[in-house]
């Protein structure tokens, strides 16, 4: 089911792990214009589901910077952990329709049972041991089934565990969730709440009809349409924008190092933000936060005409 044309929500949805940083401001940025671009709706989510990766005082500080920085939400913010209830139903729905079983297996268990441990974004391909059965373990997280392949069927069969999506900036997307991914987890073994799920029911809950986010987040999309798809709601477009690296090529983040945002020069790393996003700025000395939000709206404009429709 794709998402309705004709009303655009958007939304940024930053976890409190730390301080904003320019990784983060691209993405920010990213999302916000597409929504201005639109004439739409811009959200703010905080994604605080993860406990024991929260800081305490991040999300007040991430949105202080956001409106320091000229990025102010349309609707009042929301934390995921004040939305505990909608992941619980969500599963339940699961259990009933049968798309989900509990798993007993080990991180090495699943490591162990592979002779090539295959990963995509650190993630081990699960080789479904607990489908049909704890066998005798007991259960320690919930996992979704994605559909079994047919490579073994008849040539040119359809496959039904390819998920395909065309992204707005990356262009045509594939990925084969059988073969690359397996059943993937939505309630952890340590009782935390999985990102796939969480997003997934916050999105449609939020009548999300666009998603911007960095590209790195790319490789979760096909887990997340299966998800929509298994929970029967809407499928958002989407547009991955490139991600910022440092100078060993690793993606910019609180683990390799990256800065909090310097909120006393906002329009210097709003411009540098717009760089990285390949937009053409008319005025490359912008006098105020407000000039340069209406020069990168028309500059994003202009982009997206180069863009996949």
């Amino acid at each position: 089911m794709s998402a309705p044309a004709s009303r655009y929500r958007g939304r940024f949805a930053p976890s409190p792990t730390g301080p904003l940083h320019f990784g983060s401001l691209v993405s920010a940025l990213a999302s916000w214009l597409d929504a201005r671009a639109h004439d739409g709706a811009w959200l703010v989510r905080v994604e605080d589901i993860d406990g024991p990766r929260t800081v305490p005082g991040a999300a007040q500080d991430i949105l202080a910077t956001l409106e320091h920085f000229g990025f102010h939400a349309d609707e009042p913010p929301v934390w995921q952990s004040a939305r505990i209830g909608l992941y619980r139903e969500a599963l339940d729905a699961l259990i009933a329709s049968g798309h989900v079983y509990p798993c007993g297996c080990t991180r090495k268990e699943i490591a162990d049972s592979q002779l090539h441990a295959h990963r995509r974004n650190t993630t081990l391909i699960y080789p479904g041991t607990c489908r049909d059965g704890l066998h005798g373990k007991t259960a320690r997280a919930w996992r979704l089934r994605v559909p079994d392949d047919l490579a073994h069927a008849a040539q040119g069969a359809d496959n039904p565990a390819l998920i395909r999506f065309d992204d707005r900036w990356q262009g045509p997307q594939q990925q084969d969730l059988a073969n690359e991914v397996g059943d993937f987890v939505l309630l952890r073994a340590d009782g935390q709440w999985a990102y796939q799920l969480a997003v997934v029911v916050d999105d449609a809950a939020q009548d999300i009809t666009h998603i911007v986010r960095g590209a790195d987040l790319l490789d979760s999309t096909a887990r997340q349409i299966w998800l929509q798809q298994c929970l029967n709601v809407p499928t958002p477009t989407y547009l991955h924008v490139p991600v910022v690296t440092n100078a060993e090529g690793e993606k910019l983040s609180k683990q390799t190092g990256a800065q909090p945002l310097d909120a006393s020069r906002p329009l210097d790393a709003l411009l540098a933000a717009a760089k990285h996003l390949g937009l053409d700025l008319r005025d490359p000395t912008p006098a105020s936060l407000v000039a340069f939000q209406a020069d990168a709206i028309e500059a994003w404009k202009r982009r997206l005409t180069h863009l996949p429709a």
